[in-house]
């Protein structure tokens, strides 16, 4: 499919479901170009939008303010897109490159997305994303579809921010400390402070190409885990008290609704965190963490210890990720959406024990 027939089919309204398109249409999509390939296009570019999914985490948001930041060096003019607030613990990386504003650049020559492979991880903005006249997709997520122009999707990295780190080192830039800490910050939450199964060899060698940088990695970890607001623990001792167990102990099912987060006078990122907390219940192989939000609407998180395949889980119900940590999106209310999700969960667990 032509890059101009890419364009038309967005813009005039013939699909909401852009990278369906280009997948059916060109069935060899590439999911391994190159980093030198990608670099040189961000560098042949005047203008770059950058796409992180919604509702950043640490490493869409230390990715984007990272590439954000060695675009600017090399005099383009770069934004990152958001369609939600940035969560307080990760305002330190905003050095005034987040924005709302769909018109910061207009018909902008480049737009990456940035830990996501999917536009319905940046709704709002599909539209937004179709006007650039390359697409690139940087991402670790094994659902990925590879819907750009230019994908480099790879699920055995720990974080996206190693990729961005070897982008940036592809554009020729030079790494410096606030560059380093925002990888250094994708990093270290995307593998639980480098506790989960996914970090590896590379990701140490990584970091410490990003100390050569000169980052405070306390001064980071005190402003990712050390500013926990009096709203947020008191939210979140309602919601432990609430927890279901499962499985012999094996699913952990957590919960927070609107009702609760009126009582605390807490918002949703107030909640961030909590399915970790769920997951490192001794005897926990799946945890669950439902956050209600409206109605009929409920977002849900999901990781993984030994046994289980979130992914499945969350794919079930038109989400993804990994096999050790997951999302998606349901549109039941809160207690329809905790007995489909325990009911997959405890389908999950029973194939992995089966071998299946």
């Amino acid at each position: 499919m032509s890059k101009d027939s890419f364009i038309e089919n967005a813009a005039g309204g013939q699909t909401d479901d852009i990278e369906n398109t280009i997948k059916d249409e060109n069935p060899g999509h590439v999911f391994n170009d190159s980093f030198e390939d990608m670099a040189d296009v961000l560098k042949a570019s005047e203008s770059v939008l950058i796409f992180p999914h919604i509702n950043g985490d640490g490493d869409a948001i230390g990715s984007s303010a990272a590439l954000c930041k060695a675009l600017r060096k090399l005099n383009k003019s770069a934004y990152v897109l958001v369609e939600d607030k940035i969560p307080d613990n990760l305002k330190f990386m905003d050095k005034e490159y987040f924005t709302e504003d769909f018109s910061v650049i207009l018909n902008p020559d480049v737009c990456i997305c940035v830990d996501c492979g999917e536009t319905k991880r940046f709704p709002k903005r599909k539209r937004k994303f179709s006007e650039g006249k390359t697409t690139i997709c940087i991402d670790h997520h094994g659902t990925s579809t590879g819907f750009c122009d230019y994908n480099h999707i790879d699920p055995g990295s720990a974080a996206t921010g190693q990729l961005i780190y070897k982008l940036i080192r592809a554009m020729g830039v030079e790494l410096d400390k606030e560059m380093g800490e925002a990888i250094f910050a994708a990093i270290t939450t995307d593998t639980g402070n480098f506790q989960y199964s996914n970090t590896s060899k590379e990701t140490h060698e990584i970091v410490a190409k990003l100390y050569e940088s000169g980052i405070d990695a306390n001064a980071v970890s005190v402003e990712l885990y050390e500013r926990v607001s009096l709203r947020k623990i008191n939210l979140e001792a309602d919601i432990l008290s609430r927890i279901r167990i499962y499985a012999d102990g094996k699913l952990a099912l957590g919960y927070v609704s609107e009702e609760m987060l009126r009582k605390h006078d807490a918002a949703l990122e107030d909640a961030e965190g909590v399915v970790a907390r769920l997951r490192s219940i001794d005897g926990v192989e799946i945890a669950a963490f439902v956050k209600e939000h409206g109605e009929e609407s409920c977002r849900v998180s999901l990781r993984a210890k030994r046994a289980g395949d979130v992914s499945k889980i969350a794919e079930a119900f038109g989400g993804g990720g990994h096999v050790k940590a997951a999302g998606c999106t349901i549109h039941m209310d809160l207690e329809e959406t905790l007995k489909a999700i325990k009911a997959k969960a405890l389908e999950n667990l029973a194939s992995c024990e089966k071998g299946i």
